[in-house]
């Protein structure tokens, strides 16, 4: 890039001593591997730095929007202008708080914590261990796998404003349900979690965390670029399995296709652009709404 536009040049100026990237493509940070040029991402170290960073936002008058581990997102191929703040591996850190709770920084993965938790001999992330994303954004959307959800272990939850101010919300001021939290309703980033979990032998821990570990490898297409479960669970039935009924296995767009090993994944066949998500996506709900009457939304969140 040679000539800076005038956003990238104020926020040179105004962040001079935080981590910024131009033109950074969406497709390095995201699971699907899919997306063109950020404007401007911003890489904070620590709570301080984004506080900043959200302030330098809103004197610019620009809302920017927050990047996890990017394992749940399909961003578009065009880029996008404005800035996305990425917190994977940037607020980082965990520590045991007493005997049963640990603390844990939003950009830290779910597997980190889990491990970190095993490693502690405290039970209750197992679940988490082969979830791909942060905790914050785990935590943002109440993630879940073989019947662990992160609201049954959230004790408390450290949010910041948009103006840089934190406040702790507790498990029922968080409102967990169904892949859903409060916080997709109120403008708010994680900055750190508590877990609250059992006291349990190390080895029992690693022992179910190694069983669910072959169990995903076993079912799930990890050797392909995708973003996990394609759809939310719909009432009255499983969306891997309205898809699998309508024959739908391999049903490809593009680049795009429904995984042929579980029916409820779309993966990137290579080149997939997001429009061919978009309408692989658009279609299967479709289709499996002719098929079954029950309609399909997306998981994957659409930017």
């Amino acid at each position: 890039m040679t000539d800076m536009t005038d956003f990238q040049q104020k926020m040179t100026e105004l962040l001079s001593e935080i981590e910024l990237r131009f033109d950074e493509p969406m497709a390095r940070h995201t699971s699907f591997r899919i997306g063109g040029p950020v404007e401007v991402m911003a890489f904070p170290k620590n709570a301080g730095e984004l506080s900043k960073i959200l302030k330098t936002s809103a004197l610019l008058d620009c809302k920017p929007v927050i990047l996890g581990a990017g394992t749940n997102v399909l961003a578009p191929d065009e880029g996008m202008k404005g800035l996305v703040i990425c917190l994977k591996d940037c607020l980082d850190g965990m520590e045991q708080v007493d005997d049963t709770t640990i603390r844990v920084a939003s950009g830290v993965t779910m597997t980190r914590a889990a491990v970190f938790a095993a490693n502690l001999g405290l039970s209750g992330l197992e679940f988490a261990h082969g979830i791909p994303g942060t905790v914050g954004g785990g935590v943002y959307m109440n993630a879940g796998a073989y019947g662990g959800e992160i609201c049954q272990v959230c004790k408390r939850v450290e949010v910041m404003d948009c103006q840089g101010k934190i406040r702790t919300f507790s498990n029922e001021e968080m409102r967990f349900s169904y892949r859903h939290s409060v916080l997709e309703e109120q403008e708010g980033i994680v900055i750190s979690a508590d877990f609250v979990l059992e006291k349990k032998p190390t080895e029992e821990i690693r022992e179910k965390m190694k069983e669910l570990m072959g169990r995903r490898s076993a079912s799930q297409p990890l050797d392909k670029p995708s973003a996990g479960s394609a759809f939310k669970r719909p009432v009255g039935g499983y969306a891997a399995a309205l898809i699998d009924q309508a024959g739908l296995k391999g049903f490809q767009v593009g680049g795009a296709a429904i995984s042929t090993k579980h029916a409820g994944f779309a993966v990137n066949l290579g080149g997939a652009t997001a429009a061919d998500v978009k309408e692989l996506l658009r279609q299967v709900s479709d289709l499996v709404y002719e098929n079954s009457g029950i309609r399909l939304e997306p998981e994957v969140r659409i930017w």
